[in-house]
């Protein structure tokens, strides 16, 4: 039980529905915003775009969550800032199958749907294994970003081979498929320091997905995406990382770090280590709030996001 709780719910899972006709009219009103779609390297990728400006941010979203996380966050900044937030390939609206579930595989798929969409003066946003991917985007394509915000972000976590075997062992698509309905609801808790009304929209698409026709493509996708971010670690190249960043974290995040595998850790341990290996970054912490603090908390992220993006 403990093993579900720690390793399934290193975010918020949403919604992931078939791409039958009726069935895409059922999830249409899930997001906000409108949906788009675009094919890169024979994907179908879904994303929302919204909002005006010069800048454009990019957000990435977290384990087996989708663009709409980002929606408390789009609807204030999109006032400012063009807003672009897409679903993963294996998650949201997006193809379910896709070649690879790593970060590296992820950064190639944000850093060509920029290019795609022409987008300029880029600034990409992570959550939790979104963070861990937007640092491979500013790793491997650093003239395509101005700035990196990272979230929660999953990766500067350590973890030894043996930890990393077994999480890779306690977390299968078989274990995914099997999650009760009284789990979930016990996941979702672990990701908010205090559980706002507005997740319960989540809870309920993500207990509705156990009857999609490709339920199991998307427990593939959940399960191969934790193997692939410990097989794709990032820990040893924060200080190849000289982009301007700025890093939030919830001050009560109960996923990171993991509270069983390295007990000795705290938040503020890990937030410190992004700050002393990433040379040019910010480090913020919010109060009373959890590992989905952008969604938590989005009054005080939105703020500290557009005070350090207007900084010089």
């Amino acid at each position: 039980m403990i093993r579900i709780y720690l390793f399934l719910s290193l975010t918020v899972s949403t919604v992931s529905f078939s791409q039958k006709a009726e069935t895409m009219k059922k999830i249409t009103s899930y997001y906000t915003f409108t949906t788009h779609y675009i094919t890169i390297d024979n994907q179908e990728i879904a994303y929302v775009k919204e909002g005006k400006g010069k800048q454009t941010i990019v957000f990435i979203h977290g384990l087996s969550s989708n663009a709409d996380a980002w929606s408390r966050n789009i609807e204030y900044l999109k006032e400012k800032y063009i807003c672009v937030a897409l679903d993963l390939p294996g998650f949201g609206k997006s193809s379910k199958r896709a070649p690879a579930y790593t970060p590296t595989y992820f950064a190639e798929i944000v850093a060509k749907l920029i290019d795609k969409l022409k987008l300029k003066n880029v600034i990409v946003a992570g959550h939790s294994m979104g963070g861990q991917t937007a640092i491979k985007v500013a790793l491997n394509h650093p003239k395509k970003l101005q700035k990196l915000i990272l979230i929660a972000p999953a990766g500067i976590e350590e973890f030894s081979d043996k930890q990393a075997i077994l999480m890779k062992n306690a977390v299968t698509a078989e274990v995914v498929s099997n999650t009760t309905n009284e789990q979930i609801d016990r996941n979702y808790l672990l990701n908010f320091f205090k559980l706002p009304e507005e997740a319960q929209s989540m809870i309920s698409d993500r207990k509705k997905i156990k009857q999609a026709s490709d339920f199991s493509e998307y427990c593939t996708a959940v399960a191969k995406s934790i193997a692939g971010m410990l097989d794709d670690p990032i820990h040893t190249q924060l200080d190849q990382l000289f982009i301007q960043t700025l890093v939030i974290f919830g001050e009560n995040d109960n996923l990171i770090p993991n509270k069983y595998l390295n007990p000795s850790l705290t938040t503020a341990l890990v937030g410190g280590v992004a700050k002393e290996k990433i040379k040019n970054s910010s480090l913020h912490f919010v109060f009373e709030s959890g590992h989905f603090v952008q969604f938590e908390k989005p009054k005080e992220v939105n703020r500290i996001i557009t005070t350090w993006l207007e900084e010089k």
